[in-house]
């Protein structure tokens, strides 16, 4: 990596984050799992001591012998836009980056010992500048978290379980760790699209930069409304069947779907999490190590809840409804034992639902009340 240098920026002024940890935007399924990581003492040190058994460094000497270095003679635009990222970021050195010939739109943050970026030339003359700027923020993103490192250590893992494959059930737990290591890497392009829209700081660039990568350089003939429309059809579309064609869609993808996407991006611009950081209340990166794995886990654990609580999909409803149900059977079954029921004729006496039977919950959406619960109890 080279110094940080700050000269020939943008001129736009944009809100920069001093110290920020990368726990600020990132996806609660992705820091959980980066948070225990990074708890773990000496891991990927020994990983990066082993970085001569991975193509690390004949991907360092192919990206140099065959493709072009940004730097103030080479790309000038992507450089200012790449030192301007990191200084948002406040990243402590500027990661090589190096434009490659490719026709398909693409970037990517490899790398153990030092992050490299690499974007293809089908990316850089689809996007405009600002547009640009938002995949810039986006890998600069996945370097201050460390996805890198910690992709590289996990594939490496998952290649070292290939070899014993031949083991009893082998196949079946290979699929289970390559099934999960999938659905943290599209948790953590979520992370990044929020990063790059911390760069940018212009949410209709980053709208129009995933419009498209999923329809090419058309945007006369595209609409962001409509765009995140198609989002909200194939979340809440169809009936089970087509719930499981999703999840059959989806596993093999190591990035979410472009529309599903957008959608998230537009919801996480428009919380409270989002405006904290912008007003420049956000965690910091020397506060790391005193993080929680428990309460990372429980956040994450929280948001799969979440999603499965307000998903329009209809697997997903049916989850709820299958876990609701059960929940009302337990209540029942423990106020027959315990003679809760009959006492008094409170909520659940006969003579229909009362206030307490449905009430809204601490995030205006309708649940069902317990009689037992105080004011703001979760359900």
């Amino acid at each position: 990596m080279t110094d940080h240098s700050h000269e020939s920026v943008p001129s736009r002024q944009r809100r920069r984050y001093p110290g920020i940890s990368s726990r600020a935007y990132e996806h609660p399924a992705d820091r959980s799992a980066l948070v225990a990581l990074r708890r773990l003492s000496g891991f990927d040190t020994v990983f990066k001591a082993l970085s001569g058994l991975l193509p690390e460094r004949s991907l360092r000497l192919l990206f140099l012998s065959d493709s072009v270095r940004v730097s103030d003679a080479q790309f000038a635009h992507l450089n200012d836009m790449l030192r301007d990222a990191c200084y948002i970021l406040d990243l402590e050195k500027v990661p090589p980056m190096y434009v490659n010939q490719d026709p398909r739109p693409n970037a990517m943050c490899i790398g153990l010992d030092e992050p490299i970026i690499v974007v293809t030339t089908g990316l850089v003359e689809l996007l405009d500048e600002e547009e640009m700027r938002a995949v810039v923020g986006h890998e600069v993103g996945h370097a201050l978290s460390g996805h890198a490192v910690y992709r590289t250590i996990l594939l490496f893992l998952t290649n070292l379980a290939l070899k014993v494959a031949w083991i009893p059930l082998g196949n079946v737990a290979i699929m289970a760790i390559v099934t999960a290591l999938r659905e943290w890497f599209r948790k953590s392009e979520l992370s990044a699209d929020r990063a790059g829209l911390l760069v940018g700081q212009d949410i209709k660039a980053s709208m129009r930069g995933l419009m498209k990568i999923a329809g090419g350089n058309h945007l006369h003939e595209m609409n962001v409304d409509a765009f995140l429309a198609q989002a909200e059809e194939y979340e809440k579309g169809g009936d089970l069947r087509d719930s499981v064609l999703k999840i059959l869609n989806v596993l093999p993808r190591s990035h979410p779907f472009t529309t599903v996407r957008a959608a998230e991006l537009k919801k996480w611009s428009e919380t409270r999490d989002y405006q904290r950081i912008v007003d420049g209340h956000y965690p910091r990166r020397d506060e790391d190590k005193d993080t929680s794995v428990t309460d990372s886990f429980r956040e994450s654990a929280a948001h799969y809840a979440d999603t499965v609580r307000t998903s329009k999909d209809p697997l997903m409803k049916l989850v709820g409804d299958i876990a609701g149900g059960a929940g009302d059977l337990g209540g029942k079954l423990r106020d027959k034992f315990t003679g809760a029921a009959g006492g008094s004729g409170g909520a659940r006496g006969g003579g229909g639902a009362t206030t307490k039977d449905a009430t809204d919950g601490p995030d205006g959406t309708w649940r069902r009340a317990d009689p037992e619960e105080g004011p703001g109890a979760e359900s």
